[in-house]
């Protein structure tokens, strides 16, 4: 059987979130069989993947260099075989505002919005360039990093006495603030696995969480928000969701497995919200709820993606 570094940790600010999803996939995968070793990306992976060289590795990395495509970069350099999206892939999903205009281009809906960098604040003034967002977006409005996972920095902001404190929150996360008009709906994840056949969606997860937003704690803290898997959708948005899913999956250049995040409006309408290259594992994402919704596992999934990772190179 194949030897596979399972690749987690890291430095950015979802290192322990990575670490839960490492552990998680490495026990999945010595199940199917496989030689597992779980790696941190420190200083020292350069060099332990030339002596030590895997015969894939499975990146559970989440933010930072395991979803902006530097550590793709390395593999690709050094010629590892890898599962997961490509350097190029990662970076047009991991720029947010870049991931919806593409979206959007390709004619799916996705929430009204505006990005603009901490500069612009400085230079044009706070609190007039606040106003304009309002005036443009109306209100309420999500803040979110255009550049960051696991919902860190966002911020929910129904008043506009909210709005500074808001920015300056989103601010500890990145440079530029992603404003995005907040739909009300039913928040959807739809994971995406490549098969013989192609992208497949998997069954869509609808997510409740206990105080209205699906921040960082909602998402990693058992109990705090219900999963229904599948999503208790209609047929035709149920259909829709999917299509979105397969399709983002394609027009970002997304490979083996994605999760697409979206809103179903309570008009019916589908909202593309973003898509993460390197979806959580842990006990309380949707992914591997989905794959447990359509009578696989994590283990199963993930054996057939280091085949086709090793098969590839």
């Amino acid at each position: 059987m194949p030897t596979v570094a399972v690749l987690a940790g890291g430095l950015s600010h979802e290192r322990d979130v990575s670490l839960r999803s490492g552990r998680r996939l490495s026990a999945a995968l010595r199940a199917q069989g496989l030689t597992v070793e779980e790696w941190d990306t420190d200083a020292g992976l350069l060099n332990r993947l030339r002596t030590e060289r895997p015969d894939a590795a499975v990146i559970a990395l989440h933010g930072g260099e395991g979803e902006n495509g530097s550590v793709q970069t390395i593999l690709e350099m050094l010629k590892v075989p890898y599962v997961g999206t490509s350097s190029q892939g990662c970076r047009r999903a991991w720029d947010k505002p870049t991931a919806k205009a593409l979206i959007a281009d390709a004619g799916f809906s996705t929430p009204a919005w505006v990005a603009l960098p901490n500069s612009t604040f400085r230079e044009l003034g706070a609190q007039e360039v606040l106003d304009a967002i309002v005036e443009h977006l109306g209100l309420p409005l999500i803040l979110k990093p255009d550049q960051s996972g696991s919902a860190l920095g966002t911020q929910v902001v129904r008043d506009a006495s909210e709005l500074p404190a808001a920015m300056v929150g989103c601010f500890a996360y990145g440079d530029t603030v992603l404003a995005e008009r907040l739909i009300d709906g039913t928040e959807i994840a739809i994971g995406v696995v490549e098969r013989d056949g192609g992208p497949q969606a998997l069954p869509a997860v609808e997510i409740v969480p206990e105080s209205g937003v699906y921040n960082y704690t909602a998402r990693y803290t058992a109990g705090l928000t219900d999963f229904f898997s599948p999503a208790r959708l209609t047929e035709e948005p149920a259909k829709a969701v999917g299509e979105l899913a397969v399709a983002a999956h394609r027009l970002l250049g997304m490979r083996d497995i994605s999760r697409t995040d979206a809103i179903v409006a309570r008009d019916g309408t589908v909202q593309f919200l973003e898509v993460n290259s390197s979806p959580g594992l842990t006990e309380t994402s949707t992914v591997p709820m989905a794959m447990e919704s359509a009578g696989t596992s994590l283990g199963e999934v993930f054996a057939d993606l280091v085949t086709r990772a090793i098969d590839r190179a």
